[in-house]
């Protein structure tokens, strides 16, 4: 009679895991979503719609008491949804925050959802501390000390050097998510406020990868960090396994996919963020039947040392 060695084992069953995993992801629901509740009229729904309205877990999972997907680890942390804490957000009116990336992860950053109700009002960052607006829900209007105002909507964004008086303002819920660190300057290099739209920015080259590549904000020494947004068809995937000094903070804005953090391997769905570590080992492919867009926050301009 044939015998089977321990490896034979081995071997059917990393197997045997993979067929079901991709089974799994090439299923209608796929490997992170709840049956296509909402999804069916998603062609009808605002931009965005989902990081407001999000999946919270499997069908199979919804009923478990303490199920999450997110991870946290010294080298990154992966913060979806279902685990998201709102609390009353310091010096703002009538709104609610979720910190997602603090300090106190090993970050330079902060990164948090700003839920903005009828009649809200922004507060100011503490000293020297720069701040990024990006709108995914509702309209908004941004007003400094110079009087300038501007009506936002969402994919709209805007840069607010430290120290600049502002405000941001609505009547109506609205969903923001914000980027502040402290400002790293350079002598002779003085930032200014940006406002922008990403549907306004250029596509630009990336050799030896195929995504698609936005910058908001310039590429001049004045600014310390910029704010990509990446774009995937679904397959696609970048070829550079990436190790790098820059941290990162993520936000999926669109899309489902397979996210490598470490010696990890995440299903990421609209809505989830991540934390990256400098020198992280970090890789990303979109899956599912529709684009992924994710916003990304990445520092720059300045020495590491």
């Amino acid at each position: 009679m044939q015998s089977f060695s321990p490896f034979s084992y081995l071997s059917f069953f990393f197997l045997f895991t993979a067929l079901s995993f991709v089974k799994t992801v090439l299923t209608q629901d796929g490997f992170c979503s709840a049956p296509l509740r909402i999804d069916a009229d998603s062609n009808s729904q605002p931009l965005y719609w989902k990081v407001t309205n999000p999946t919270l877990s499997p069908s199979h999972l919804q009923d478990l008491p303490g199920f999450t997907r997110s991870v946290y680890k010294k080298d990154h942390a992966f913060i979806t949804p279902e685990s998201q804490v709102f609390s009353p957000l310091p010096d703002w009116t009538n709104t609610l925050g979720a910190y997602l990336i603090t300090p106190a992860m090993g970050s330079h950053f902060v990164m948090y959802l700003a839920k903005m109700q009828e009649n809200s009002k922004s507060g100011l960052p503490p000293r020297d501390v720069e701040r990024f607006i990006f709108v995914v829900q509702g309209s908004e209007v941004l007003t400094n000390i110079s009087g300038s105002v501007h009506k936002m909507k969402v994919d709209s964004y805007a840069y607010l050097p430290p120290n600049l008086d502002h405000s941001v303002e609505t009547d109506a819920a609205a969903t923001l998510i914000v980027f502040e660190r402290r400002y790293s300057g350079l002598e002779n290099h003085v930032p200014e406020q940006i406002v922008g739209s990403t549907d306004k920015q250029p596509l630009l080259e990336t050799p030896g990868e195929i995504f698609e590549l936005r910058k908001l904000l310039p590429t001049s020494l004045a600014y310390d960090f910029n704010i990509h947004i990446m774009d995937f068809q679904p397959g696609e995937f970048l070829n550079v396994k990436e190790v790098h000094y820059n941290q990162h903070g993520l936000l999926l804005l669109e899309g489902q996919g397979i996210y490598r953090l470490s010696d990890s391997w995440y299903p990421i769905q609209t809505g989830d963020a991540i934390w990256m570590a400098p020198f992280v080992p970090q890789w990303y492919a979109a899956l599912g039947k529709t684009r992924s867009r994710y916003l990304l926050y990445k520092d720059v301009n300045r020495n590491p040392l």
